[in-house]
């Protein structure tokens, strides 16, 4: 989590074969599939606990690399080709993913052994690192930014998210992340030791829940990003995703099944709801710090708002284990964990106080240039109170670039 911005500016001024997204890509891939590969092929690494920490390690941070370098293409290939929202597709192929990957795992699962996972997995990777390897960066049509030293690729990061134009609604996300205790883990022990739910009911609504996040990003690609200004899409996402997790006090007092439905259907059609909003959430975001960013530090922008999201839900995840135990909740008594469903709720709720933080609308160079702003105007268009004119020297490069 703290390497990843370090991964970032890596990838923004360190050039491997004159390129700087596609090996790094490569090299994550190859990192996570020796470290499945291994999994499959020794099966004393399977047995041993320090080797197998070590392996997820080595997993972990392959993934972290290539997640990375990959956030970082998307944002320059969309800014190059001035394509808003270019993230939303990034997410429909990730939901489709998820779906695809969920069913196909549970069903392997119930047929072949963990060995052959694994292999399988590692062929599935092998065939990435191929693709990866044989692409040549100059494909995408991106132009080559002069490289920098690690410092001033610092410095543009500091500069650039210190402006209140990125540090608000970047501190209203991560803020409304951290404050809200997570209870997931007890609820999924309600789930499996109370209720005595399937394994593949509770899989199965994570496949659902993808197939809803899909079904929302295009939504919000086609028509909500158009129509909808940010803060009050924000605003109405925040509140859904504070109502959603009533979903969870419904099912523990079992008020579902006062109306006649099922525990099983119950979970599957909304027990994944509020963990899709979550992530829906973060997808405006993404694109507000896409087209904030300048030209040759997407990686380290990137990154840094992986990195802050992870240590927020850390954070979340701590709390929700303080307030489990504060509260007396155990694998032997549930008692209390309705009320502590509904002070979840409650502090959801706390983010909208500061709702002023997200900005009305996207100021994506995109849209602007749409309305035929002047070169005076967009020269002085402002983002970060540090960096300064060698922003706005990258934008204009981009700019003409895009342009011819």
């Amino acid at each position: 989590m703290v390497a990843k911005p370090l991964y970032g500016v890596l990838s923004d001024v360190l050039y491997i074969d004159g390129a700087r997204r596609v090996p790094y890509i490569s090299i994550g891939v190859l990192l996570q599939g020796l470290a499945w590969g291994s999994l499959a092929i020794f099966p004393g690494s399977r047995e041993a606990l320090p080797s197998l920490m070590g392996l997820a390690l080595l997993s972990n941070l392959g993934a972290s690399i290539a997640e990375v370098a990959q956030d970082a293409l998307v944002a320059e290939y969309g800014l190059r080709y001035q394509m808003n929202g270019l993230q939303s597709y990034a997410l429909m192929a990730s939901a489709v993913g998820g779906i695809l990957g969920n069913l196909l795992g549970g069903y392997c699962l119930l047929k072949t052994p963990p060995r052959i996972l694994f292999l399988a997995f590692t062929a599935i990777l092998s065939l990435q690192l191929t693709v990866s390897m044989s692409s040549k960066e100059e494909s995408f049509g991106l132009p080559r930014i002069r490289e920098t030293s690690l410092r001033k690729q610092f410095n543009d990061l500091m500069g650039v998210i210190q402006g209140d134009e990125v540090s608000q609604p970047l501190t209203w996300i991560i803020a409304s992340i951290a404050m809200v205790p997570l209870l997931s883990g007890s609820v999924f022990c309600y789930q499996t030791q109370v209720l005595n739910l399937d394994p593949w009911v509770i899989g199965m609504s994570k496949v659902i829940g993808q197939l809803m996040l899909l079904c929302l990003t295009v939504v919000y690609d086609r028509y909500l990003k158009k129509t909808l200004p940010m803060r009050p899409l924000v605003h109405i996402v925040q509140l859904l995703y504070a109502l959603s997790l009533l979903f969870d006090y419904i099912l523990v007092k079992q008020i579902n099944v006062t109306f006649g439905i099922s525990n099983k259907a119950f979970v599957l059609c909304f027990s994944s709801v509020a963990e899709i909003l979550a992530q829906f959430k973060i997808l405006p975001f993404s694109v507000l710090l896409a087209n904030m960013c300048p030209g040759g530090c997407e990686g380290s922008i990137t990154s840094f708002l992986a990195s802050a999201l992870c240590l927020s839900s850390i954070v979340s995840g701590f709390a929700g284990v303080g307030m489990a135990n504060a509260i007396g909740v155990t694998c032997n008594n549930y008692a209390n964990l309705p009320a502590g469903i509904l002070m979840q709720s409650l502090a959801a709720m706390l983010p909208l106080w500061f709702i002023h933080y997200v900005p009305m609308s996207e100021p994506g160079f995109e849209r602007e240039g749409k309305r035929g702003l002047s070169k005076r105007s967009r020269k002085n268009r402002r983002v970060g109170r540090v960096v300064g004119q060698e922003i706005f020297a990258y934008r204009r490069e981009r700019d003409a670039e895009a342009q011819t």
